[in-house]
């Protein structure tokens, strides 16, 4: 019987950038960015050097690109929570659930990434950015609480990043993540009925007299 021939199977460019993207968040995950050079890059996902450079020109560019995707698989996760939501209340619960559970398994890769000097002008590199997020929040707040947009915009700039701290806390402090869950899910909504008396009392007369 003769010998089958063992053959290489051939990727595709994108398939073997997403691999490359896979092995290096896993070293970062694991030993931080400063452990990831090209050269190791390559040694873990079974290529050269110099193909790594053909897929991405500098460390910066790939950096810039694992951080990139990982904030877009986060925001479409979130995004897909808060559109399945029937209530503010859901709104939060599920948007927050899903940050939270992301943060719990690849939330240590965010974290050093946007801790990178390199990277300190990433802001949020994806069409889901923070500033269409909050207009979205902010949206929902006026709709469901009569807070008008003029309120509810910059009330939602200031709280936007309660889950951002917990998801923060629940990585260093490795806390229970449905007792952290609760506790941003309480704030922040017990934060928005507090804005909405306030308003009701002493904001909404102001907000008048500014309009013309």
């Amino acid at each position: 019987m003769s010998e089958l021939k063992k053959t290489r199977t051939r990727l595709s460019p994108e398939v073997r950038k997403n691999l490359l993207l896979d092995r290096a968040a896993e070293l970062v995950a694991a030993e931080g960015v400063s452990a990831l050079n090209m050269e190791r890059l390559g040694k873990e996902a079974g290529v050269s050097k110099s193909l790594v450079y053909a897929y991405y020109p500098s460390m910066k560019d790939l950096l810039q690109t694992l951080l990139k995707r990982e904030y877009k698989r986060l925001r479409v996760l979130q995004n897909s929570a808060a559109q399945s939501a029937e209530t503010f209340e859901q709104l939060v619960r599920r948007v927050t659930t899903t940050y939270l559970t992301y943060m719990e398994d690849r939330g240590l890769i965010l974290e050093r990434l946007a801790a990178e000097p390199s990277l300190e002008d990433h802001g949020d590199p994806t069409e889901y950015s923070r500033e269409s997020a909050v207009q979205y929040l902010a949206e929902v707040v006026r709709d469901n609480f009569g807070i008008d947009l003029s309120v509810a915009l910059p009330a939602v700039d200031i709280s936007f990043g309660m889950p951002a701290a917990a998801g923060h806390y629940l990585i260093r402090n490795n806390a229970n993540r449905q007792t952290i869950e609760d506790i941003t899910v309480a704030m922040i909504i017990g934060s928005v009925e507090a804005l909405k008396q306030k308003y009701e009392t002493a904001l909404k007369p102001l907000v008048r007299k500014s309009q013309p």
